[in-house]
């Protein structure tokens, strides 16, 4: 296949194929299948697998990590100078020279240059998607610069120079391969295939990130979503009602952010060395109260045999502005995490994630469908102009995120004078017409 192609000569000549690749550390439904087409759906998901490892074999670990990101650094400048992004192209350029000057095995020497390659698409697509919404708002360009790898940066793996066992895992390394213990979660999946792994060394410790692929449970069509609006006060409220955004999460928000600010006005360098303490717990606590608000809503969602629907946040950060009091809020919860947290946990127990424009939905009234920005009295407040309907506005905007993926309605709206149709995009830009779009009541909870 293409993929076997690109690993190796030897391979693509097929020389040494091995006809399957379980391998025989591997426990029963967790192994490597490098390359195999699944005729099911799977989903993707990285799991945290803990190495303990003696001092020695810790030694040679760090001499791995560093032969390898060092190859990559010199892989690095001519793919930049070239603009030669692809893994072929990098191979047939640069193995041979990289294989003999760095000691590399023939596997770990394609991996290395692989990782170049795809750092390098992944910065480019990523400085696109930013430069769409930077041109829109008139701001500079951002350009693709070279990239650099860290000494003791992470290596990638896969089936030829990794295997996991039931309790050890067998690595390569420059000093041949060593089988280390490893510690795995509760929530491992007993039948699994692994696709990739990277060894990782963070916090004083080695972990390896490993790529599990598992089946997918088919989500079947619901007839109604549940809602999730997500704001700047309360993190989410969902159109059933409930908010999360408790006065503990609130509080150890606040006291991080003055700790943070604290810590960068004095500058010192203890300062900055507390400084990443603290912002490494920080994350922690943001990702521990993003898994359990994910788990609530899929709970919800599958307990009624209902979807989830999410509004597009996609670049919401350069598109809007707020006062310098919510700015902390605005700009430091990890919203993107929360809808990546809310879609895997959907996908593994099949409930349908529908992702909608949420344009104007704080504005529309869920009784009678009636927009105008004047609804919003405050942010908390929401009171109709047209049918004096009142609410909680986070809660009215999650109805009618709900109902938006209900129907699966373009958004366009009927002028209150004219009583026609008009383009949302034409209404977005003049935001001088306000009118009425169906209501949304019964999409809601």
């Amino acid at each position: 296949s293409r993929q076997w192609a690109e690993d190796s000569r030897d391979l693509s000549r097929g020389r040494n194929r091995p006809s399957t690749y379980h391998d025989t550390l591997s426990p029963r439904g967790v192994f490597f299948m490098p390359g195999e087409r699944q005729s099911r759906r799977c989903m993707q998901s990285v799991t945290k697998l803990r190495l303990f490892a003696s001092p020695g074999e810790r030694l040679l670990l760090f001499a791995t990590m560093e032969r390898y990101n060092a190859a990559c650094n010199a892989v690095s400048p001519v793919a930049f100078s070239e603009r030669q992004f692809s893994n072929i192209g990098l191979q047939k350029r640069l193995y041979r020279h990289v294989r003999e000057t760095f000691g590399l095995s023939a596997q770990m020497t394609l991996l290395a240059i692989r990782k170049v390659a795809g750092s390098y698409r992944s910065t480019r697509e990523a400085i696109k998607e930013q430069n769409k919404v930077l041109a829109v708002l008139g701001k500079p360009l951002k350009t693709l610069t070279e990239i650099s790898f860290r000494e003791h940066g992470a290596i990638c793996y896969d089936a030829r120079v990794l295997s996991i066992g039931q309790n050890r895992v067998s690595i390569w390394t420059l000093g041949g391969r060593i089988k280390l213990r490893y510690s795995k979660p509760a929530y491992f999946p007993a039948a699994a295939t692994v696709k990739q792994t990277d060894l990782v060394y963070r916090d004083g410790a080695f972990w390896l990130y490993a790529t599990v692929e598992a089946p997918d449970v088919e989500p079947a069509e619901p007839s109604e979503y549940l809602g999730v609006d997500l704001g700047v006060v309360n993190i989410v409220t969902t159109s059933d009602g409930s908010t999360f955004s408790s006065e503990a999460t609130e509080k150890v928000r606040q006291r991080y952010g003055r700790l943070r600010g604290s810590l960068q006005k004095t500058g010192t360098k203890s300062a900055k060395r507390r400084l990443r303490k603290v912002s490494g717990r920080e994350h922690r606590f943001k990702t521990d109260t993003n898994h359990v608000i994910s788990k609530r809503i899929v709970c919800a969602a599958e307990g009624t045999k209902r979807g989830v629907a999410l509004e597009d946040l996609k670049g919401i950060l350069l598109r809007t502005t707020v006062t310098k009091g919510q700015r902390e809020r605005h700009h430091k919860w990890a919203f993107h995490q929360l809808r990546s947290f809310i879609e895997y946990k959907a996908k593994r127990v099949g409930v349908a994630v529908k992702v909608i424009d949420g344009a104007y939905t704080s504005q529309q009234c869920s009784a009678c469908g009636f927009v105008h920005p004047d609804n919003r009295l405050s942010q908390a407040a929401f009171r109709c102009l047209a049918c004096g309907h009142e609410e909680n506005a986070d809660l009215n905007a999650a109805k009618n995120i709900a109902a938006r993926a209900a129907v699966n309605r373009p958004i366009a709206v009927r002028s209150a004078d004219t009583g026609g149709e008009l383009e949302s995009q034409t209404w977005k830009e003049h935001g001088t017409t306000y009118g009425i779009m169906p209501p949304t009541r019964g999409g809601g909870s």
